[in-house]
């Protein structure tokens, strides 16, 4: 074996590591961007909103254009844009360059399948279990990890420095993944790429975020605003006829006729969207002073390290619920965990220890709801379909992700004085996602009809559970490979 055989696990480790450096480059490094951009934390926040609507449009084109002969191209191609828009990020003296910075960084979150699929293909099945087991610990434990790291590089040398660490990471992982990701070795007939379905999903995005962002400064009732939001809605609608009409579409919104699917999707944005609201106002309270706990910038990202761990452990019992209780109540009751450590911070916030306690409980609802997503899918659609209507409930978890960050700023801002927040609009907002997670509990419950069949168990069903709750919690994502065999396994019912 040659060296750059055995240097491919390790490399395929490492990509996954910066990954998950990627994704912990955002919430909690937000109120110091503010302050040394001299710009709002509404203006500000769009640092991390683009970044999570670049995933979310890109990952199905990314997983596409890498599902075939030009996946090594498709890995390199991508972490060379990482490597500039963390460059962009490093050296931004200005809002807009910040964030063009930031939406490139958004590619990297695209690139963990890519990582699994390699590993599928050039490993044999044994190794390859082991190693996209491996993967899955280094994208959530990893940014349990990255939070407080680039949160103590950003306290000691500025968050300018924090970007510069994961520029230089990435390019490290660059010159790795060149050097020994090879190329596939039996190609995958190439599909065709909705680039389309894409540009619109991203443009209608872009005019909801815009409009609940800015209708506070210029007024509800002004014309921008509800111009923005109609015009938001009218692309989302635009897509969806587009997506119906595509014989290879972005996401197959046909599979919305099985109730599992619709489930699946409802909930998991309407978590998203929840997560990252607990997120985003959790870092930026910590931080705050006056009424906040005046923490630092490295303190905000330790409080987020309960999510990652808590949903990692729980994750692992999921077989033993599923056999006691079956899948239907499991998703349901994550998220009313969701809701408690929204209502437990929105009733208190009076000790830093209560915010590491709202994570924690936070990570037990979204460990259990994610990891059980893949056996709701798997009860209810026919093998052929699995892969599709996965991928379809990844991008609408992105979608939520995007949603939520930038729904936060909104809500602290409603609620608050003057459009100022207050302590009272973060307690309000923080109810708000309770609300939101117990209306996500009650569709979880309602709208699959009758109790949905509960998979075969299997160990390779197992692993895609467990995978799924690792990276889920995390914000990142795993990839249905069509002609993977452990997923074979895994989707059969029968």
């Amino acid at each position: 074996m040659t060296l750059r055989q055995r240097a491919f696990v390790p490399v395929l480790l490492f990509v996954g590591a910066v990954v998950s450096i990627i994704s912990s480059l955002g919430a909690p490094l937000i109120p110091e961007l503010a302050s040394e951009l001299g710009q709002s934390l509404s203006n500000t926040q769009w640092a991390l909103t683009a970044t999570l609507v670049v995933a979310a449009v890109a990952s199905p084109l990314v997983g596409r254009l890498g599902d075939g002969r030009h996946r090594k191209h498709v890995i390199v191609g991508s972490l060379s844009l990482v490597v500039l828009g963390g460059a962009l990020a490093a050296l931004a003296t200005s809002l807009g360059v910040l964030i063009v910075g930031r939406a490139l960084q958004g590619l990297g979150l695209a690139l963990m399948p890519l990582t699994m699929a390699a590993a599928r293909q050039h490993l044999p099945r044994e190794k390859a279990g082991r190693t996209i087991a491996a993967l899955s610990v280094v994208g959530a434990a990893g940014v349990g990890l990255g939070y407080p790291i680039t949160g103590f590089i950003a306290d000691h040398g500025g968050v300018h420095t924090a970007y510069w660490f994961g520029t230089a990471v990435s390019v490290l992982a660059l010159v790795a993944a060149t050097w020994a990701i090879p190329n596939p070795d039996h190609p995958a007939e190439q599909r065709h790429i909705d680039y389309a379905g894409a540009a619109i999903i991203g443009a209608g995005l872009v005019a909801l975020l815009v409009a609940l962002d800015k209708g506070a400064d210029w007024g509800w009732g002004a014309p921008q605003t509800p111009s923005l939001l109609v015009a938001g809605l009218v692309l989302l609608a635009v897509w969806a006829r587009h997506e119906l009409r595509t014989t290879e579409p972005l996401v197959d919104l046909r599979l919305m006729r099985h109730r599992a699917v619709l489930t699946a999707n409802v909930t998991g944005l309407l978590l998203g969207v929840t997560m990252y609201l607990s997120m985003v106002t959790m870092t930026q309270f910590i931080q705050l002073d006056g009424f906040g706990f005046g923490q630092t910038v490295f303190v905000a990202g330790l409080a987020l390290v309960p999510l990652s761990v808590m949903s990692a452990s729980v994750s692992r019992t999921l077989p033993a619920l599923e056999a006691r209780f079956g899948i239907r109540p499991i998703i349901p009751a994550g998220a009313l965990a969701v809701a408690a450590a929204s209502l437990f911070f929105g009733l208190t916030a009076d000790h830093l220890w209560q915010a590491f306690v709202t994570t924690g409980i936070l990570g037990i609802g979204l460990g259990y709801t994610f990891a059980a997503m893949p056996g709701l899918i798997v009860g209810a659609v026919p093998p052929e379909e699995t892969g599709s209507a996965m991928g379809f409930y990844q991008v609408s978890r992105f979608v939520g992700f995007a949603l939520g960050s930038g729904l936060a700023i909104t809500l602290l801002r409603a609620f608050g004085d003057a459009g100022e927040p207050t302590l009272g609009s973060y307690h309000a907002t923080a109810l708000i996602g309770c609300g939101l997670a117990v209306a996500t509990a009650v569709i979880a419950w309602v709208l699959p009809g009758r109790a949905p069949a509960t998979p075969v168990r299997s160990e390779a069903l197992g692993e895609l559970e467990r995978e799924e709750g690792l990276l889920a919690a995390a914000g990142l994502e795993d990839l249905e490979e069509r002609d993977d065999p452990r997923r074979t396994l895994a989707l059969s019912r029968h």
